[in-house]
């Protein structure tokens, strides 16, 4: 590790869209960032545990942002529920696996990370899809309560993370509709569909904006509150 140049920020999730324009966009932002996924050295995996304990043992302490922009909506296999006729226990498996359990393994070996003095943040994609509140039409179940799932794990454990680091914030983020594979298949007429470029500089705006008092919170792209 360069001790000369620490790393200022951690993306993990950064071979997706979201992940690499937000690595990029700190880099021009003049931070140093570590990127970590499937394919980086050394790889994280959210299905083994194993595999993040190890890139986060590698990362070090003294973080002062770890950015989760992993996410799980559809594959070859599967399809986001039109009905709750559709349910497939498969299914609602791998989304909570990649959307609720793997984040929360990600909190787990992270936030130990961050930096205990002066400001630090953890923040994790999640999706408006998940409020309970803003639920005006059901289907796609399993990727909304999984992401439901995931503010709940985020607000819990910013409650336990004030604690030891008062400092720190924790939240969820809600990127929009960004051009990427993820969304691409849904993106509807009249919807504002960003390029990650722009979703990414948004994002790292809002983070700047917020305050640890904001800790807890699940925020739009342009630093919104959004009813859990």
């Amino acid at each position: 590790m360069d001790h000369e140049q620490p790393i200022q920020a951690v993306i993990i999730g950064a071979s997706g869209g979201i992940g690499a324009a937000l690595a990029a966009e700190l880099e021009r932002r003049g931070q140093r960032v570590r990127r970590l996924g499937r394919r980086t050295l050394p790889a994280l995996d959210l299905l083994d545990e194993a595999s993040i304990a190890r890139a986060a043992a590698e990362t070090g302490p003294g973080q002062r942002l770890v950015l989760d922009a992993t996410g799980f909506l559809h594959d070859g296999r599967f399809q986001p529920e039109k009905s709750f006729r559709q349910l497939d226990p498969a299914h609602m498996a791998r989304s909570f696996a990649l959307n609720a359990t793997g984040p929360a393994l990600l909190m787990k070996h992270f936030l130990p990370l961050l930096a205990r003095d002066g400001r630090a943040v953890f923040a994790t994609l999640s999706a408006r899809v998940g409020s309970i509140t803003d639920n005006r039409l059901g289907g796609w179940t399993s990727y909304r309560a999984a992401k439901a799932a995931l503010n709940q794990i985020m607000r819990t454990t910013a409650i336990e993370l004030a604690r030891t680091r008062p400092q720190a914030i924790c939240v969820s983020l809600h990127p929009g509709t960004v051009d990427t594979a993820l969304s691409a298949p849904f993106a509807k007429a009249g919807l504002e569909v960003q390029p990650p470029e722009q979703a990414a500089a948004r994002l790292l705006d809002v983070l700047d904006g917020l305050t640890p008092a904001e800790s807890g919170g699940f925020f739009d792209h342009h630093g919104r509150p959004i009813p859990f």
